[in-house]
């Protein structure tokens, strides 16, 4: 990636941060924690990678994208609203009582959200089942799914794993968002997935481990799965929970909680700095 389209992406993750802690913050409630750490895959996704349009949200040849980890909505929103297919000033009616903008993605009333999600563990089952209907329709759309590394600890991942490693879906690339923290604190001791890549492998996945803030191994990793024949790929990113604002990077206490108005104004200045 040239280094003028890479400065690009990190100021528009960036704006998508901004983003994210306004929508919080105007809501006093949400998952801001795990929304930052993936503003940046979000980002090369949206605006670099997948084909689709936001003046025609429902193409049928679209890239679909399911948002398996549906709490951090506030990532998708940001992301959805800076990409045009709404405007960013409904980002402040997060989880306000009218808006269409629910805590949780709801495909029936955001316009670019492909599946309604956030019961955990169930949105990669969905992102299965479009990757087999592209594949029996014959179609070339991609389907991308992004889970918690918490989230992983539910069975039916590796139920909808072992379905797409067996279906040949090397149209899915599941990406997981390894930030190493779930509600309840650190994942090896709440109940540890790890390792993860080796987990994937042994369900017959292309695995990539990359640092998920760095859009040269995004890209590398991106295009490493769209080359990939005959079987799915994951895409193990490291990320830091909180990323980009100071006091939330590392700390499970921000996995479901809104900063009050004097820690907004210093998340703000943090990401305006």
């Amino acid at each position: 990636m040239n280094e003028e389209r890479k400065q690009e992406l990190i100021k528009t993750a960036n704006e998508v941060r901004k983003g994210i802690v306004t929508a919080v913050h105007s809501a006093k409630s949400g998952h801001p924690g795990g929304s930052l750490s993936a503003a940046d895959m979000l980002t090369y996704l949206y605006f670099e990678e997948m084909n689709i349009d936001p003046a025609d949200p429902k193409k049928a040849d679209r890239d679909r994208f399911v948002l398996s980890k549906g709490h951090i909505a506030p990532a998708l929103y940001s992301v959805l609203a800076n990409r045009g297919f709404f405007s960013k000033d409904d980002l402040t009616t997060l989880r306000h009582t009218g808006s269409y903008l629910q805590g949780h993605p709801d495909m029936k009333h955001i316009p670019g959200v492909d599946m309604s999600s956030g019961s955990l563990g169930q949105g990669l089952s969905a992102a299965v089942g479009m990757a087999l209907a592209a594949k029996l329709d014959g179609k070339s759309y991609r389907v991308y799914a992004m889970c918690g590394d918490g989230e992983i600890e539910e069975g039916q991942i590796w139920e909808a794993s072992m379905f797409a490693s067996f279906r040949n879906l090397d149209n899915l690339t599941v990406i997981v968002d390894n930030n190493n923290l779930q509600i309840d604190g650190a994942i090896d001791e709440v109940c540890s997935p790890y390792p993860i890549p080796e987990k994937f492998a042994a369900f017959g996945f292309n695995v990539i481990s990359i640092d998920g803030h760095d859009f040269d191994e995004i890209e590398k990793a991106i295009e490493n799965a769209k080359a990939t024949s005959g079987k799915p790929t994951a895409i193990i990113m490291s990320t830091t929970k909180g990323k980009g604002v100071s006091f939330m990077e590392n700390q499970c206490g921000w996995h479901g909680k809104a900063p009050n108005d004097e820690e907004f104004e210093v998340a703000m200045k943090d990401l305006e700095d």
